[in-house]
């Protein structure tokens, strides 16, 4: 055992150096995900509740349907309307139907959803400045250009396990829409 930087001691025994690097990454978005609600709990807000008023926000006047506001979250929301029915009990935000389609409905922040991000604006500003204080502007950028590089990755296996589970179940050729042109390139270092 290794005593860690903080003084606890912990195993050491990764079976690669990816390994270590997922885990210290998964614990480190762990912990800034915390550090985040933490700063956010005084307002009453997860910090997917206050992402999904910074959609809204961005999307004035329009508003957004359900599924638009769930593609741009930055974690997935399994049930986007049971997390938008809350904000609505909250009044931070308000539904209307389409007019020209009664199936659509489009989700609007309220001007107290806007009162309460307002208040949050400066915390939340200054948040990644506190939580990242210990990186220089150079590691900042370092750091930056890895986790893209590693999301092309993610988004490159994803793309791959979707084209191997479509060949899988019907054992004909690949769809057009999924075809190996198709996947998201590597990005350059």
């Amino acid at each position: 055992m290794i005593p860690t930087s903080q003084g606890a001691e912990q195993a050491r025994s990764f079976s690669s150096p990816h390994e270590e690097a997922l885990l210290t990454l998964m614990r480190s978005a762990d912990w800034l995900h915390r550090a985040f609600q933490q700063k956010l709990k005084p307002s009453g807000l997860t910090a997917t509740q206050f992402n999904v008023l910074r959609i809204l926000r961005g999307a004035q006047p329009t508003g957004l349907t359900c599924s638009a506001i769930g593609r741009m979250m930055i974690t997935p929301e399994p049930d986007i309307t049971r997390l938008l029915g809350r904000l609505k009990r909250q009044k931070f935000l308000c539904q209307r139907r389409d007019p020209q389609d009664r199936r659509v409905v489009w989700t609007h922040i309220t001007n107290k959803g806007l009162d309460v991000l307002s208040r949050l604006d400066g915390i939340v500003d200054r948040a990644p400045r506190e939580l990242l204080r210990e990186l220089s502007r150079e590691e900042l950028s370092e750091l930056t250009r890895l986790l893209r590089k590693v999301q092309g990755c993610g988004e490159r296996a994803g793309a791959m396990a979707a084209i191997a589970a479509e060949t899988s179940l019907n054992g004909k050729p690949l769809s057009p829409r999924l075809s190996a042109s198709s996947l998201p390139r590597p990005r350059p270092e």
